[in-house]
């Protein structure tokens, strides 16, 4: 690959990651102080990314797949998103925010299917080549909550005071750049010939569905969805959590969870091959229920080790699962269903999942919200850590220990 097109496809996926975790990590934060908005309106904003999950695939499969290049649709989404983002910018209150937010995050989770497939298309070995161009998404991902930090936006005061408002205006500039660039990105046509035909099956992964019948894949398949229940508990109550209880720069410390992500990334076919498959998963949603106790019993004083802990283990809690799921679910899927049971469990996870885990984690934050807008936090962190120690003993007792190879892409 040339350095010109390595250097191009690395600024694509730092500015993809950059984008998203330019508002989306303090959106909750944003919400409740800005357009005082409780935990169910909350929720219905952070849901926007699951509709844009189980949207997405008509995007990719009936226009980019099938009528024009990847790099151009990609493009334009992000035109589209600047415009979006700018005016959730300006916007004042939760019901006029609410429509621009779904808007974006339908034009924006089809762009990370576009991000993936226009760099594939460059790579002659993606196995060895793909990781050193997806890495750059991290950091991207890392550097937009350093800089909201450091800046000063998501410091309890100013945000009280509005500042996290600018996070939209930093994004929408973001994705314009992107917009623009992405029409100099090398060529990528559509994959599917003219004329032929592509059904709903085919967009939505269904023709995987027989992998169901696997008692072991079907245990697997319910805890995925099942297990990002508490996820959304963390993407949605997080950084409201950090900035409420007075943590110091807390977007900053919650780019720490990306960062052990790389970590956990590279020791995962350590533990995989030593451990096996149904022992990585136990790991991972072992970490979430120790996770969500750090955040429950720790402060910002002197037990805010524990609430450091608990980000870091970001990483152990998405890597041992998430990842780990993906590769099983490559090794049961044959030859010609591997990328229909990928989006079977994509669609399945960040769409459906994760909608009924946002749903949840609105209602329970609003119980345990006081008179003052302030949250009773030690109880909303029990409920997903003992969720998760559930859907652990669930899969611990119904999933037959199996031999999973191991294969790093």
């Amino acid at each position: 690959m040339k350095t010109k097109t390595y250097f191009q496809l690395s600024f694509m996926m730092f500015l993809e990651f950059f984008i998203w975790g330019g508002w989306f990590v303090t959106l909750g934060t944003y919400l409740a102080n800005n357009l005082q908005a409780n935990g169910v309106e909350s929720a219905m904003a952070f849901s926007t990314q699951s509709w844009g999950a189980i949207i997405a695939p008509f995007i990719i499969g009936l226009i980019a797949d099938r009528f024009f290049n990847a790099e151009k649709i990609l493009g334009v989404l992000h035109l589209i998103g600047a415009v979006l983002m700018y005016l959730m910018y300006q916007t004042t209150d939760f019901a006029g925010f609410y429509p621009y937010v779904l808007g974006y995050m339908i034009a924006y989770m089809p762009t990370l299917a576009l991000v993936n497939s226009i760099s594939f298309n460059q790579m002659t070995d993606p196995s060895k080549q793909f990781s050193f161009i997806r890495v750059f998404g991290t950091i991207g991902w890392i550097i937009a909550g350093l800089l909201i930090s450091f800046i000063g936006w998501d410091a309890k005061e100013a945000a009280e005071e509005g500042m996290l408002k600018n996070t939209f205006l930093m994004t929408a500039i973001a994705s314009a750049v992107l917009g623009v660039f992405s029409f100099a990105l090398p060529k990528t046509p559509p994959t599917v010939a003219k004329g032929e035909k592509i059904t709903i099956s085919d967009i939505l992964g269904l023709d995987a569905i027989s992998l169901l019948k696997n008692k072991n894949f079907l245990m697997f398949f319910i805890s995925s969805i099942l297990i990002c229940i508490p996820l959304a508990f963390y993407y949605q109550n997080a950084n409201p959590f950090l900035s409420e209880i007075g943590v110091d720069k807390p977007t900053a410390k919650m780019a720490i969870g990306q960062g052990s992500e790389v970590l956990f990334m590279l020791l995962l076919p350590v533990f995989f091959m030593r451990f096996g498959f149904k022992k990585t998963l136990m790991a991972g949603m072992l970490a979430w229920t120790i996770r969500y106790l750090l955040f429950a019993y720790g402060n910002a004083g002197d037990l805010s080790f524990m609430l450091l802990i608990g980000i870091a283990l970001h990483g152990l809690c998405y890597d041992f699962f998430f990842v780990a799921g993906q590769i099983y679910t490559d090794s049961k899927a044959g030859p010609k269903a591997k990328s229909a049971a990928q989006g079977l469990i994509t669609l399945a996870t960040y769409g459906v999942g994760m909608l009924i885990g946002f749903y949840i984690a609105g209602i329970i934050t609003d119980q345990f919200t006081n008179a003052d807008n302030t949250h009773l936090w030690e109880k909303i962190w029990v409920y997903p850590a003992g969720f998760a120690f559930v859907v652990m003993l669930l899969f611990t007792i119904f999933f037959k220990n199996e031999k999973v190879e191991y294969k790093q892409s």
